[in-house]
């Protein structure tokens, strides 16, 4: 009888995760929709992502209940394939900058890299193990062979990640560095923005970001000055910057999605990006999954995060989908038992509350 009291407890506590989650997102929507009504904004784009959002990581709960295994190494294919067939991946197309597609290219890369690893780690033969290794390593290979740097960079980070996540006895200790390097890379693109750095590092830092992208960051910051609370609605932010309006081949975005946030749904839009970011590192802490797979989805999310900081890269339905779909892949309930599968001295849940 405690037996299934322990499993009715921790199933109440996975439901609850359900819900936070379910509220945040319900929130990011109520939100736009009263901020474009304030304002006469556009919030389509936001509900476009919140159900893409939505979509991806249902699908990723129910495919990574049937198919552990097969789901997520499919993800990967099929992240790989929409990175590789974009037309500006082309040599000549400029994939080193994480502005705009670049930095969707980069974003895909990076989450099909994470799938494929968390496929690695559900695997049981090692033969299948190291396979689905190699297509990790694969991919990071083919980023390198597309010439996006940036992409390179996440993907060789979230191998590593997911490698060292193996040797790790703290899940909660390697979520809370994933939240941290989230939280230093916001507040480097907040810096900048607010020129609150050294001359010599803003002018380093402005050679890769680029002059014209700091100057969108300025305009969205006055902009979130100017509407503190309600921001200037959603889809506004191409209509009053000036920058935006003085560029030649202008899209209409900040290039960085916490100021975005800031200009166009003010403090509290920012509150409830975070609130989302925190409900899934939250989600992968309380996961019954081993610690490697909760780990490397958690790495590749905070790539994500930080490609999405200083770049477009969530304006892409493609790209949001597939983070939703990697964090169901990884919160999922398999219906096969990975109570019992550790590897390299893996310890699936040692720092996790007692169910």
């Amino acid at each position: 009888m405690t037996s299934a009291a322990d499993s009715a407890a921790a199933g109440d506590r996975r439901s609850a995760s359900d819900v936070t989650g379910l509220i945040a997102l319900g929130a990011c929507a109520i939100w736009s929709l009263i901020t474009a009504g304030a304002h006469n904004g556009r919030p389509e784009g936001v509900l476009l992502a919140v159900l893409a959002v939505t979509a991806g990581y249902a699908s990723g709960r129910i495919l990574g209940a049937l198919l552990p295994v097969a789901a997520p190494c499919t993800g990967a294919l099929a992240g790989l394939g929409l990175a590789v067939a974009a037309p500006h991946t082309a040599p000549g197309a400029g994939v080193t900058s994480p502005l705009g597609h670049a930095g969707a290219t980069a974003a895909l890369l990076a989450l099909s890299a994470g799938a494929a690893c968390c496929a690695a780690w559900a695997a049981h033969p090692p033969v299948l193990r190291l396979s689905l290794g190699l297509l990790a390593a694969g991919i990071t290979v083919t980023a390198a062979a597309l010439g996006s740097t940036t992409g390179f960079v996440l993907c060789t980070g979230v191998l590593l990640y997911s490698l060292a996540a193996a040797r790790m006895r703290r899940r909660a200790l390697g979520l809370a560095g994933l939240a941290l390097t989230a939280a230093l890379a916001t507040g480097m693109s907040l810096a900048i923005a607010e020129d609150a750095l050294p001359d010599g590092l803003t002018s380093a830092l402005e050679g890769p970001l680029t002059r014209h992208r700091v100057l969108l960051w300025r305009d969205a910051l006055h902009l979130a000055r100017e509407y503190p609370a309600l921001g200037a609605g959603p889809g506004r932010y191409g209509e009053l910057s000036p920058t935006v309006t003085q560029s030649l081949l202008p899209d209409g975005k900040p290039h960085s999605a916490p100021l975005q946030q800031a200009a166009e749904q003010g403090v509290i839009g920012v509150l409830l990006l975070v609130a989302v970011f925190c409900w899934v590192l939250y989600a992968l802490w309380r996961t019954r999954r081993p610690t490697p797979i909760a780990l490397t989805a958690g790495a590749t999310l905070t790539m994500l995060a930080v490609v999405a900081s200083v770049g477009n890269a969530l304006s892409f339905t493609t790209v949001t989908a597939g983070a939703g779909l990697l964090a169901g892949l990884a919160t999922s309930r398999p219906l096969s038992d990975e109570e019992n599968t550790t590897a390299l001295g893996a310890h699936p849940r040692s720092d996790r509350p007692d169910p």
